[in-house]
This record gives structure tokens, sequence and C-alpha cells, in this order.
């Protein structure tokens, strides 16, 4: 897992597991991928591993259990650190588990191309699924035209936040498009309303970067449109050209300009993502916009998650122009079947009813990937106001640098772009650097 993808697990927090020989068992003598399904579900053992978060894979246990129970089945779930490369050295030892979550289409791809995962399309059911999910969402788990990776836990990453009380005391609107987020930005500049308008961090030790990576991925999807970011992710259009072009310049707008930044543009690249939103906390704010994931309100300080609806207001990212589809930038955990077994492929099956989710949703930062999912079932009114958000987008992209090659996705793309906010090189020469660093094929 990459780091775009990690900071909503605990691994960001640089919280790991111990994994013990019972952990690591693997799924038994049933039939490997593409086999035959062995035996009757009732009576069977099955096993999963992940790397979510313990709280949301103990929620999804708990929503499962009674399912599994009434189909005569035990489920044994295991969580895992790192699951993109413990799953590939497990399938070359022929020692897997039955079900597997990946957070990465790409390493979803690894293993279809190892003829070890098992096409669920005659396993789950298509057409309510389709009917049920989030648009796109089962599209980031298709591989040649079939679906390989049920996505379980969805995240959300295109939202803006901001203080609530300051919010409503100056009078200000949410955005409907991109030029009204800039005429935004000037009008809290010119009131004073706040130090500076946006708060900004992309540091993240070894990760640093990745926020950044975040904004252009929602920048290009909305200027460049669904096919231009599926194609610029598959490079196909370079990061050097007018399409993408346009979003860096769009986010140096927002983020470069005099005044526009807390602390100006020399400290964005070293301010730590997780403490970038705190000024907005002050009295007065020192900032009141704040770009990122769903899950950042469980960085903002603890008086503030403790009265999170009264003192949080959040926004989706708006669209190019008022009225335009509003793609959503996302990620999270696909469920890849690794053992064709009658057990596990009843599993897999009940993986995709959507009230599996219904403990997760209390308590953790989890998100259905179901569109029909019940929102009363997240707390809080900012919880429900993020997936309702979800629930309305046109389309969900997962994350552009979780599918790019990891030497530009981890790599270049963090690294230059890094160095181009810091003022260290221009953008024509962070471009064609990550240009260059893309794999031949």
């Amino acid at each position: 897992m990459r780091a775009p993808t990690l900071f909503k697990t605990a691994a960001v927090l640089g919280v790991t597991m111990a994994m013990t020989t019972a952990c690591l068992s693997g799924g038994g003598n049933n039939t490997s991928g593409g086999g035959t399904p062995s035996g009757q579900a009732s009576g069977s053992t099955v096993t999963i591993w992940t790397s979510l978060d313990q709280v949301i894979m103990d929620g999804l246990q708990k929503g499962l259990e009674p399912m599994a129970q009434a189909a005569g089945i035990t489920v044994k779930w295991s969580r895992v650190t790192n699951i993109n490369q413990l799953i590939m050295t497990k399938i070359q030892a022929k020692d897997t588990p039955d079900i597997a979550f990946i957070p990465q289409p790409g390493v979803v791809g690894d293993i279809v191309a190892r003829q070890v995962a098992t096409p669920l399309d005659d396993v789950v059911d298509l057409a309510s699924l389709k009917s049920s999910m989030i648009p796109g969402t089962l599209e980031a788990g298709t591989v040649n035209g079939k679906l390989y990776g049920l996505l379980i836990s969805a995240n959300a990453k295109s939202f803006v936040f901001y203080p609530k009380k300051a919010w409503d005391k100056a009078g200000y609107k949410v955005p409907t498009s991109l030029a009204e987020l800039e005429a935004l930005t000037d009008k809290i500049k010119a009131d004073k309303s706040a130090v500076a308008p946006w708060c900004q961090g992309i540091g993240s030790e070894a990760a640093t970067g990745w926020p950044l990576t975040d904004w252009i991925e929602d920048l290009v999807m909305r200027q460049a449109g669904v096919d231009g970011y599926n194609k610029w992710v598959k490079h196909e259009l370079k990061f050097d050209s007018p399409e993408i072009r346009q979003a860096f310049d769009t986010y140096s707008k927002l983020a470069f300009t005099p005044g526009n930044t807390f602390g100006s543009r020399k400290s964005i690249a070293s301010t730590p993502f997780g403490t970038a939103a705190n000024p907005m906390f002050d009295s007065p704010p020192g900032c009141m916009l704040f770009k990122q994931g769903s899950f950042i309100t469980t960085f903002f300080p603890k008086n503030i998650q403790a009265n999170l609806d009264s003192e949080v207001g959040v926004f989706g990212f708006p669209p190019a122009k008022a009225g335009d589809p509003s793609p959503l930038l996302g990620g999270g955990d696909m469920a890849v079947l690794l053992h064709n077994s009658a057990g596990a492929r009843e599993i897999m099956k009940l993986l995709g009813n959507k009230d599996v989710g219904n403990v997760a949703a209390g308590p953790t930062n989890f998100l259905s990937p179901h569109k029909d999912f019940d929102v009363t079932k997240y707390k809080g009114a900012t919880a429900q106001a993020v997936a309702k958000y979800a629930y309305s987008t046109s389309n969900f992209l997962f994350d552009g640098s979780d599918q790019m090659p990891g030497a530009v996705g981890a790599g270049t793309f963090w690294k230059d772009g890094t160095s181009w906010v810091a003022g260290q090189e221009s953008l024509d020469d962070a471009l064609t650097n990550i240009d260059k660093s893309w794999p031949s094929r």
C-alpha cells in the first residue's frame, strides 16, 4: 500500500501489528482460483486477511458474523501489515487466505495476472450491485472486462473543511464551481475573516507529497474530465500536457498567490498534513479552508473532535462549472477471491450485502460503497454529510497515484511535486522529470 492510501489506516501513525503463525495460516485444501468449488458451504471455515484499521475490521466482522452463521460458515479474520507485499509473497508460496482485501487496483491486476484470483461475475449478484453501489466502484476492481475486486470499505477525498462558527458569522456560501472557489478565496482574503483563506500541508515524513497528488487528481478529473483522468493515469496523457498542466496551474493560483496560504507557500512542504488544519480552529481563525479526505477529522484537535458537528463544516470539492458532474476521488479495500471453495464463494457473496457495514459505520471513519446505505448509521451530521455527497457523485475514480507505477505515483509525483511546491524546481522541470520516470512499456 503506497502512502496516498496508507494515511487512512493505522499504518500512517506508525502502528503495526505482529503477525503470528496462526494469523498467516492459509485457506487449507480449498481449490485455488479458477477451479471448481469444493464441497458445500455449510460447515466450512473461510479466512480473510486485511490491512484495514482494527476498529473497521472489527465492525465488518460483527456485521458479517450473523450472516455467515446463518449459512453455517465460520469466518476467521486476520489483520496483517502491508497486505500488498505480503499477498504476493504468499501467492508464490501457495499459502494464501481464501479472501484478501486489497487496497490498490494495480495489485488486484497483478494477482489476476498470476491466475490466482477468481472472477466474481458469477459469484455475486452483479445486477443488484450495479444498482446499489456508487458509480465507478465496480469498475475499480474490474480487470480485462471481469470483476475481480469487490469494494468493501471505501474512502473519499474530495472535501473542503471549514471552521463552522467563523464561516457562518462571515456569511460565506458553498461554491458551486472552481471559479466560485477562486472567488471565495479572494473574498476571504479581502474580508480578513482569517489570516489566510487556505491552510495547506503536504508533509508526511518519507511520504511527503501525497496530499499534493490528491489536489492534482481532483482538479484533473474536473478539468480534463473522467476520460482525461483515466488517460492520464495510464500515461496516455503526459504530465506535461495542456490538460494536466492546467490542474497544476489552478493549484498554484489557489495555494501560491501571496496571502492565500497560512504561513505562505514556503511552509506548505514542511507542514505535516495531520496538523495543517489546526490554525482553522484558532480565534480568530488562521485559515478558513482546508482540502483533505474525510478521514482528516480524526486528526483534528481533541476538543474539536468532541464537538465536531458544531465546530466543523464540510462541502464537496466543486465541479469545474456549476451543474457539471462532480466525480469523487477515493480509494478503498477490495475483496479478492483467492480460493474458489463453496464457503469462500458464499462469504464473497455476503460481503456484497450493504448491511455488512452497519456496525462499522458507527464508531469509525468507514464509508460504505453502497449509495443506498442507510446514512443514519453514520455518527453525527458531519459524517452523514460526507456520505450524502459521496452517494450523490456522478463517478467514483480511484486514487490516480495509486494506479500509477510505484516509481511515479509514490516516487517522482511526490518528490518533484514537493520540490515544485517548495520553489526548488520549476513546474516545467517537475513535469518533465515525472514523465521521464514513467517505466517504458
